[in-house]
């Protein structure tokens, strides 16, 4: 039986996103010389992104890494060339957006998404890869001004656009999202399945934060929305870049002050309060498929259940 953990006595542990050992290091984002000198030197590790994806390889001693090479065997780009800060040892990282991934003379690499990478990649490699995503979808998605209809250009080493007919200058998007596990009086969890997930695919609920919005708020009016529910306490627990496409997932615990569910019937097609013993059950007999384990909300449904969730027969 699986007894509760203290959530005071446990964190969740976000698969990427924090900063892996890597320091930004914005201040030197629009210094050219430093910038030039910087992809010039000798320990600079440089990989390509495109379409979301990047190339990892397995290493000899069963690590996953990112495909990195020095700057002066990376692919030819001058416009699409993002700095993405240094590590500890002063070794500087680049991104360089391609129309496609490089090959591989050994065959070994493969092409990944976060999706399939996240979990597999070390804390620096992750939080480099995320970074390097985002920017790279704000990039193909903003190339005009929104202000003039002008094509921007590419400043900041990749974190600005600047549209040279008006002057504006405009920056990465993140939309923040709040996703919450809620639970009731008997301490059991609310977990709903979309409309376009497979049968048995349960997870949190989660909508995104409206303009002028307290995020408390937002929790209750998610929960309220998409599955009748009304929530009283909402406590901030962690975040989670998702640039899927640009997202910022702002992670809660909330306590439901009803229980009858009502879902909308449009996003959430069904909802169900579980305890714990109901939740081990249903994933062990592969009746429910629990959230991707690269998600936050795994980390908050495992911060309620008190550890790793089962695996089930599927």
């Amino acid at each position: 039986m699986t007894t509760r953990t203290d959530d005071s006595e446990m964190q969740p542990t976000i698969t990427f996103g924090g900063d892996g050992g890597i320091d930004r290091a914005a201040h030197h984002r629009l210094d050219e010389a430093w910038l030039a000198a910087a992809w010039s030197h000798p320990t600079t590790r440089v990989f390509v992104v495109s379409g979301g994806q990047a190339l990892i390889d397995d290493t000899p001693d069963g690590r996953t890494e990112l495909v990195m090479t020095p700057s002066f065997e990376a692919p030819l780009t001058e416009q699409h060339r993002y700095f993405l800060g240094q590590d500890a040892d002063g070794v500087r990282y680049f991104a360089l957006q391609k129309d496609s991934l490089p090959g591989r003379m050994d065959q070994s690499a493969r092409p990944a998404s976060l999706r399939e990478a996240g979990l597999l990649l070390s804390a620096r490699d992750a939080s480099l890869l995320v970074h390097a995503v985002a920017l790279e979808n704000w990039q193909r998605l903003h190339r005009f001004c929104s202000r003039c209809g002008e094509r921007t250009v590419i400043a900041a080493a990749g974190h600005i656009r600047r549209c040279p007919a008006c002057g504006a200058e405009h920056y990465p998007r993140t939309d923040p999202a709040v996703i919450m596990l809620v639970t009731d009086e008997k301490d059991r969890a609310l977990l709903g399945r979309q409309v376009h997930w497979p049968e048995g695919r349960f997870s949190t609920l989660a909508g995104f934060v409206e303009p002028g919005e307290p995020i408390e708020q937002s929790v209750r009016r998610e929960v309220f929305e998409e599955a009748g529910v009304t929530v009283g306490e909402v406590r901030y627990v962690a975040s989670q870049p998702w640039p899927f496409p640009s997202s910022l997932m702002l992670g809660f615990m909330a306590r439901a002050v009803s229980s009858e569910i009502q879902v909308d019937g449009e996003e959430i097609e069904e909802a169900r309060w579980f305890s714990r013993e109901e939740l081990r059950e249903a994933v062990e007999n592969g009746d429910m498929l629990p959230p991707y384990g690269i998600s936050i909300a795994a980390r908050l449904i495992e911060l309620w259940f008190g550890g790793p969730l089962p695996t089930g027969k599927r």
